[in-house]
C-alpha cells in the first residue's frame, strides 16, 4: 500500500509538473497545480486498492495518473478569457 501511494503521489507530482510547464499560461497559480496533482493521484491510487484490493499496482497507478490529469483539467482557463457567446467565463473576475 505505501508504494502505490508514493508511487501515485510522484506520477502526480510528474503530471502536475508537465502540466504547468506546457500550460503556465492557462492555469492561474502555478502552486495550486503542483499541490492537486499529487493529491488527486494519491486520492485515484487509494480508491483503486480499496476496490480492486491489495496486488494490483499498475492499475492502481494508471487510475491515478486519470485522476490527476482529470482534476488538473478543470483548473485550465479557456484561451481569450471570456467563452465565445461574450459573457464571462464561470469564475471569472
Amino acid at each position: 500500500m505505501i508504494w502505490e501511494v508514493l508511487g501515485s503521489a510522484l506520477l502526480g507530482l510528474a503530471v502536475a509538473l508537465v502540466a504547468a510547464h506546457h500550460f503556465a499560461d492557462r492555469f492561474r497559480d502555478r502552486s495550486l497545480v503542483l499541490a492537486t496533482g499529487p493529491a488527486a493521484a494519491v486520492a485515484g491510487g487509494v480508491i483503486t486498492h480499496v476496490v480492486l484490493g491489495p496486488g494490483h499496482l499498475l492499475p492502481a497507478l494508471a487510475v491515478a495518473v486519470l485522476v490527476a490529469t482529470a482534476l488538473l483539467s478543470l483548473l485550465v482557463r479557456p484561451r481569450g478569457g471570456a467563452s465565445a457567446s461574450g459573457r464571462p467565463s464561470v469564475g471569472a473576475v
